[in-house]
């Protein structure tokens, strides 16, 4: 993350919008516009987004206004009932690897996926997740894009990622990629303050993800919390200490830009795409800082 002067406010190239804080209020290419006018250069797209105004217009409007990508949501959503629907997920997948590369993305985000229909064997699809990843990690190796995972709160097990701490997202790294720690690895990990901001284990798992993460979210925790999917706070408004942790991930090594991520149907999405952004960015200054 860039540092800032003394006395002055920390640049704001530290900082990058994932477009699903503005999903309801522009499209992927409006979206670049309302960043450029606030001086953020970082954006984090999702697929879907990507699609509606298609790939070539996305990638021109990276290249055109030297866009950092820093991730592309997302991969992942391997367990499946059949070995067709397995194999489906990874031809997907294998389409969003090709994306993140013509987008320059720094990392193809995972969100692994849960259970699949009808199944409640947790430890089934865990190990289908570990499949399909280590299915899609030789394509990734060799197009040069790593591959992050992202774990999930474990309210979200059953339904879309079944991996749901740092430890067990690690694991899997160490076990698929054992020689992957360092600046760029194949495999590692995105690390979003709203899904592991609870974990016991929290500092000691990202101490030992070293050399591991790949992408850092942010928003915050509101109490209380009125849907679990789309009531995601704005930095400040909830319980996380978020300046606590960037200092945790700056110190297991990552220092790239911070993400937001608002997921916010009855809050932020009804706010003008302006006021929203610049409100990222002032709550950014005053409560994310290390």
């Amino acid at each position: 993350m860039a540092s800032p002067e003394p006395g002055g406010a920390p640049d704001p190239a530290g900082l990058s919008i994932n477009l699903a804080t503005l999903r309801r209020q522009c499209d992927l290419l409006q979206a670049v516009e309302v960043c450029l006018r606030h001086g953020i250069t970082a954006i984090a797209p999702w697929r879907d987004q990507v699609a509606a105004v298609g790939l070539p217009a996305a990638v021109r409007a990276v290249r055109t206004h030297g866009l950092r990508v820093t991730g592309l949501c997302r991969g992942g959503m391997f367990p499946a009932a059949t070995p067709e629907g397995r194999r489906a997920a990874l031809e997907d997948n294998l389409r969003a690897l090709e994306e993140a590369v013509e987008l320059s993305a720094d990392c193809l985000v995972l969100v692994v996926g849960g259970l699949p229909e009808g199944s409640r064997d947790i430890a089934g699809a865990r190990a289908m997740v570990r499949d399909g990843i280590a299915a899609l990690l030789e394509p990734a190796r060799a197009a040069g894009m790593p591959l992050a995972i992202e774990p999930l709160h474990p309210m979200y097990a059953a339904d879309r990622a079944c991996i749901n701490t740092l430890d067990q997202a690690l694991e899997l790294c160490v076990a698929l990629d054992p020689e992957g720690a360092g600046t760029r690895p194949a495999l590692g990990l995105a690390v979003d303050a709203y899904h592991v901001w609870w974990d016991p284990e929290l500092q000691p798992a990202l101490r030992r993800a070293a050399g591991r993460i790949l992408a850092h979210h942010i928003c915050d925790w509101l109490v209380p919390t009125r849907d679990l999917l789309l009531d995601r706070g704005m930095m400040g408004d909830g319980v996380i200490d978020l300046a606590g942790l960037r200092r945790a991930v700056e110190a297991a090594g990552f220092h790239g830009p911070q993400e937001v991520e608002i997921f916010s149907a009855e809050t932020w999405w009804k706010r003008p795409a302006d006021e929203v952004v610049a409100t990222c960015l002032d709550r950014w200054r005053d409560h994310c800082q290390p």
